[in-house]
């Protein structure tokens, strides 16, 4: 799958990498930590990535107990310079756009589209060997520095905790659940809708470069099905113009860059992560509404809202310091985006230690948040626990999927022996297990791609072999937990991306609704001279195969999956260096496409789009409004640098 290089400075190795070395890793004689690497791991990357995880006890998560002399979490020596992640890198500079002349590579015969291609003399692609390789999600510029992975305190084995009958997942009394603050809302603006549904159907704000989406049951705005069509309308003049452009925080001393992770679309607000803030601005006008003030920067973001526009964000207790690199992502929060206000904070508790929360995600009215280290989940609303992993069976929940339902991934097995991925389907409010499926034993990560219809993303024996995180998708009957129908996707052949080392959400450049899975292919040869495209194809979840419906990017253009919007899919079509790009609606079943959106071409526009790669930006698209926006901000490289964080355009 085709990347651009990464940077030339690589971040060093970080404390906190993971415990629990990948398949075929060599272990240190004594025992101890796995040498540098993972599964999938990318050439020259960060010796254990942003966000490997770290396994727990085999006794589960609950009361911290004397820990054995030299057992699995006994305290360990941090490396010179204290806790820390590595350096994130600046991200790569905004080049030109898709599509600029080059040298023509030397013929080749061509090929059906979607086939796998021989990278060209000069154009290696991602993961070819003697490419240098970003992390997972990153060209160069690494997505998760603050998330999962990051430093973690040492550890103590827990107090297993009988299961509660009937599956479930009751509350914990001993886990020490401290809060850290309950902000009350002065002021909530009430009402309001997203453009379309949300939990993760036809969700503008998920961020189809971030992440999959699923879809297929219409929209708020009007769209029930009626035709097979959502709420996203044909406008009279389909030439979009720019918005607004909002600059990129400035970078505080002694950081190269920070994160700004998180974007979420309203019909009041955008808002939009910063420097350890979140900004509401007006989706027409850019003019800031609000300003959500932080201690620290924001860790990770949930991609999904409730129905009174509520998510939930992680973030760090401290601003980082070059000599503190990082205070760990321990707080947990609800947000208001139409107020602009914070609900409730938490930070979850192992013994006396706060644990690094690495991934957070939203169900219904549920906020659950996970890691290697215990996690929890609580009412959006008020903040109350409503139940915490089961622990006690040498499992742990390793992240979850949220949406229309909750899906948690559950890693079992001792540690040092062969573990098995249970994916289990749980009630958000009880955490009673529903359904579940057991990957067969060896597969160590999975992402979910969708959570209705449930679909699972894995690198089955690390034969993706492009750093991409997947080789197969596992089609999952939510209501059973056996499996519909297996789909191999090889790396050289299809584009989407998933991280379920760090982040078990975190998907990219694929979508899910009528009962199918839309990729897109592997970049190949064009019609002109000189020219790239690809195409997205669709897989019947139920049979695995591909249904024979192929959307084609057009000569130059590269076309990526963003979200459903009822039965149509919204895809960006990146474009070629003299034209803007594009938002089309492919109809799901005659796979027709529609033009929504088409930016304007003028140099300065064409730049600052060029600089939001659909691989890495958020990308939000609602009720004729696009919104690409960095996931991270950087010093910049001279004083007439222009970074931006955000450019935003309309057709009305």
């Amino acid at each position: 799958m085709s990347q651009p290089p990464p940077p030339p400075n690589e971040p060093p190795k970080g404390f906190g990498a993971p415990q629990e070395p990948a398949p075929g890793t060599p272990q240190s004689p004594s025992g101890g930590d796995p040498e540098p690497g993972g599964p999938g791991a990318p050439q020259d990357a960060p010796p254990q990535g942003f966000g490997a995880p770290q396994d727990p006890p085999a006794q589960g998560f609950g009361v911290p107990q004397d820990p054995p002399a030299q057992g699995f979490g006994a305290p360990q020596d941090p490396p010179a310079g204290g806790f820390g992640p590595p350096t994130p890198p600046p991200p790569p500079p905004a080049g030109p756009g898709y599509g600029y002349p080059q040298t023509p590579p030397p013929a080749a015969p061509q090929q059906p589209y979607g086939y796998p291609q021989t990278p060209p003399p000069g154009q290696p692609g991602y993961g070819y060997p003697g490419q240098p390789q970003a992390p997972y999600g990153a060209p160069g510029q690494p997505q998760a520095p603050y998330g999962y992975g990051y430093p973690q305190p040492p550890t103590m084995p827990m107090q297993p905790q009988a299961q509660q009958a009937g599956g479930g997942r009751r509350i914990n009394s001993q886990l020490l659940i401290i809060v850290a603050a309950v902000v009350a809302v002065a002021l909530i603006v009430g009402g309001g809708f997203l453009y379309s549904q949300r939990s993760g159907k036809d969700d503008p704000h998920n961020t189809g470069a971030t992440s999959g989406t699923t879809g297929g049951k219409g929209d708020d705005k009007g769209g029930d099905d009626k035709g097979g069509n959502g709420g996203e309308k044909v406008p009279a003049n389909t030439n979009s113009a720019l918005l607004f452009q909002l600059p990129a925080p400035a970078v505080p001393k002694g950081i190269t860059s920070v994160q700004t992770a998180g974007s979420w679309l309203t019909d009041k607000v955008y808002a939009k992560t910063g420097n350890a803030e979140i900004n509401g601005y007006d989706p027409d006008t850019g003019a800031k509404t609000w300003t959500l003030k932080l201690p620290g920067p924001v860790c990770q973001a949930s991609r999904h809202t409730t129905d009174a526009n509520r998510s939930a964000i992680i973030y760090e207790p401290a601003m980082p310091t070059k000599t503190q690199p990082s205070h760990g992502c321990t707080q947990l929060a609800a947000v208001d985006l139409d107020a602009g206000a914070k609900l409730w904070t938490r930070t979850i508790k192992s013994g006396d230690q706060s644990i690094n929360l690495d991934n957070v995600t939203i169900s219904g009215n549920t906020v659950a948040a996970g890691s290697t280290g215990g996690g929890g989940a609580f009412d959006i609303s008020t903040g109350k626990v409503l139940w915490a992993p089961k622990t006690g069976d040498s499992c742990y929940d390793s992240g979850y999927g949220g949406g229309e339902k909750l899906v948690a991934v559950r890693k079992c097995g001792e540690y040092g022996s062969t573990r098995q991925l249970h994916i289990q389907t749980i009630d958000p409010k009880s955490g009673k297990v529903i359904s579940e499926y057991k990957m067969s034993p060896g597969i160590d990560y999975a992402s979910v791609v969708s959570t209705d219809p449930l679909v699972v993303a894995a690198d089955v024996g690390d034969t993706a072999g492009d750093g991409s995180g997947i080789s197969d998708f596992f089609s999952i009957d939510n209501k059973t937990g056996k499996l519909r129908a297996k789909i191999s996707a090889p790396g050289e052949t299809y584009a989407a991306k998933c991280d379920g080392i760090t982040r078990i959400e975190f998907c990219k450049s694929l979508a899910v609704g009528n009962d199918k899975l839309y990729v897109p292919t592997e970049e190949h040869e064009g019609a002109g001279d000189y020219s790239r495209t690809n195409e997205i194809v669709a897989f019947d979840l139920a049979t695995g195969k591909q249904t024979g419906q192929r959307a084609d990017a057009g000569d130059g253009y590269s076309i990526t999956p963003l979200r459903m919007d009822g039965t149509s899919l919204i895809a960006y079509k990146r474009p070629p260096y003299d034209k803007g790009g594009q938002i089309v609606s492919i109809d799901g079943t005659s796979f027709k496409e529609t033009k929504l959106m088409e930016n304007p071409a003028t140099q300065s526009t064409r730049d600052a789009e060029a600089s939001m790669l659909p691989d890495y930006a958020e990308i939000l698209y609602g009720d004729g409004r696009l919104y690409m926006s960095q996931t991270y901000a950087s010093k910049p490289t001279s004083a007439t640098d222009k970074a931006y964080l955000t450019i935003a355009f309309g057709t009305k």
